[in-house]
């Protein structure tokens, strides 16, 4: 049977291989790529890229409106878009390794990419999953996990996916009536081989530094498989449960 899927932040090298490996996986269905800018085209003939600015609230409302006026449902939404420095709305980030280096600015930018972006969507979807069975999976991060922080620092970071796992974890109460048969997902996905890495890979243990490939198999194989009922699951790439 053919479905709709939707990756925003296809132009990260997670969400390009999220795209690419659902593309394969699922040959007859359509796949739309929602990115800032593409800077390459995607080769497999089911995927539409997008270029949109998931900041905007009023630009995705739209968009998803649009889509649902179509008759368009989507099966599985697939939000990669994240921040962990680097440039964030206009502001530029880093992890902060004591109290003092915390900033408004900062704080305020990381939220807005991390927290915000995933809440646009979460509230632009609601009413446009199919009904049968839906996925939604933010990528999240254990350093976001409230009780499993005991090394302190990254607080903008660290504070922006907790807040994000809120927003699942609140949203899951609500599509328990709305959309039942949504599955939530918060995914922890290691430390992959990408730019929001690259200047923290030397403290990687050996085989922990993962390719986006590999990310993207482990995070679909579990969409495969899950299911509503313990809505939502926050579990890493081994498909074991991160606590909360």
């Amino acid at each position: 049977m053919a479905h709709t899927h939707l990756i925003v932040g296809a132009g990260g090298a997670i969400g390009r291989a999220v795209t690419e490996a659902l593309a394969t996986r699922e040959p007859k269905s359509r796949i739309f790529a929602v990115a800032r800018q593409h800077q390459q085209s995607f080769e497999a003939d089911n995927v539409t890229a997008i270029t949109l600015e998931s900041a905007n609230e009023e630009a995705v409302l739209q968009w998803t409106a649009e889509q649902k006026t179509c008759g368009i449902v989507f099966s599985t939404v697939i939000c990669t878009a994240g921040v962990l420095h680097g440039d964030a709305c206009g502001t530029a980030v880093s992890p902060e390794k004591k109290i003092e280096d915390i900033s408004a600015d900062k704080l305020l930018a990381y939220f807005s990419v991390n927290t915000v972006v995933p809440a646009i969507w979460l509230k632009a979807l609601v009413n446009v999953l199919d009904k049968e069975r839906s996925t939604i999976a933010c990528l999240s991060a254990r350093v976001g996990s409230i009780s499993d922080n005991r090394l302190g620092g990254w607080y903008g970071y660290r504070a922006s996916k907790a807040a994000l796992n809120m927003m699942l974890k609140t949203a899951a109460a609500e599509f328990s009536r709305r959309s039942k048969n949504t599955v939530l997902i918060s995914y922890h996905p290691g430390t992959v081989d990408s730019a929001l890495s690259e200047p923290f890979q030397g403290n990687v243990p050996e085989g922990k530094l993962f390719t986006p490939a590999f990310t993207a198999s482990q995070l679909l194989d579990f969409i495969d498989k899950a299911t509503p009922e313990n809505n939502p699951h926050f579990i890493d790439w081994a498909h074991k449960p991160v606590p909360w």
